[in-house]
């Protein structure tokens, strides 16, 4: 039996001459721009990949993801801190004149051989940056005065009352849970129906492009600022490249501060995005 809601389906050779914004057959069938095909790769089918959208081209619900900007991290945040107080500035103040901005926070939290995440203990192993002694080189060595923000960037008083900072506990800044099950970052971002997020911090092979993948995953729009993100590894430009060629829109400090300053609208609730449903994509 046909559902209700199935009515007025279409069979699937008539749903695929229908007009759709983002299916262009004869579009789809021209070489791409950087590369015509893949230099004796499988099809010789396209090699480049990136972000179809700009920050400019529709009005948006955005916030700023400070990534693990932690004290017992200061030494490699050196460079990008300058870069932070800005974003963090600027966002602060894009957000007393709209509903459609925040800022959150997090802090890594996980201690060596926890239990919370027993996949990742068995990965990174017992050993790590100090192999004479049992300690892990994801994990906190200098407990909770290294878990507090960076002061230069720390979150207010009011800021953390309301909930945007907080421990997290994995590599990725959804990772951590409700007591219903759902994501706490993904829950604070959709009360106020975010739809794009701008991830700085540290690290950017770990945490940065976890998060960006989990952020894209949920439906959000994601961008990495190529110079307000660090790693203490060598894997900075191929982590950036990665993710600029996968999931975000890799830009710098300064276009995504112009953006903010002149180019910023606020979007309508719910415009592009949804908060149903996991995947972000709109009810109806």
């Amino acid at each position: 039996m046909r559902k209700n809601n199935e009515s007025s389906s279409l069979p699937l050779a008539e749903a695929l001459k229908q007009p759709c914004k983002h299916r262009d057959l004869n579009l789809a069938l021209q070489p791409m721009d950087n590369y015509s095909s893949t230099p004796g790769g499988p099809n010789e089918q396209p090699l480049g990949f990136w972000a179809a959208w700009t920050l400019q081209d529709r009005p948006r619900r955005i916030a700023l993801l400070i990534d693990d900007c932690q004290e017992e991290y200061r030494p490699y945040a050196g460079e990008i801190l300058p870069n932070i107080v800005k974003f963090v500035e600027v966002f602060r103040a894009a957000r007393s004149k709209s509903d459609g901005v925040c800022i959150a926070w997090s802090a890594w939290t996980r201690t060596f051989d926890d239990g919370i995440s027993n996949a990742m203990d068995r990965w990174y192993g017992p050993k790590g940056l100090r192999p004479e002694t049992p300690e892990n080189a994801a994990y906190i060595f200098n407990g909770a005065a290294g878990m507090k923000p960076l002061s230069e960037i720390a979150p207010t008083e009011a800021e953390a009352s309301d909930g945007w900072f907080y421990h997290g506990k994995h590599l990725d800044m959804f990772w951590n849970f409700t007591e219903d099950g759902k994501s706490y970052l993904d829950e604070k971002l959709k009360a106020i129906d975010i739809d794009t997020i701008v991830l700085v911090g540290l690290w950017t092979d770990e945490c940065i492009l976890s998060t960006a993948y989990a952020g894209s995953s949920r439906g959000y729009d994601v961008v990495v600022v190529s110079d307000a993100v660090a790693t203490a590894t060598a894997n900075q430009a191929t982590a950036l490249t990665i993710a600029g060629s996968t999931v975000a829109k890799v830009l710098s400090t300064d276009e995504v501060i112009r953006y903010m300053e002149n180019d910023f609208v606020t979007g309508e609730p719910g415009a592009v995005k949804g908060t149903h449903y996991p995947d972000g994509r709109k009810e109806g």
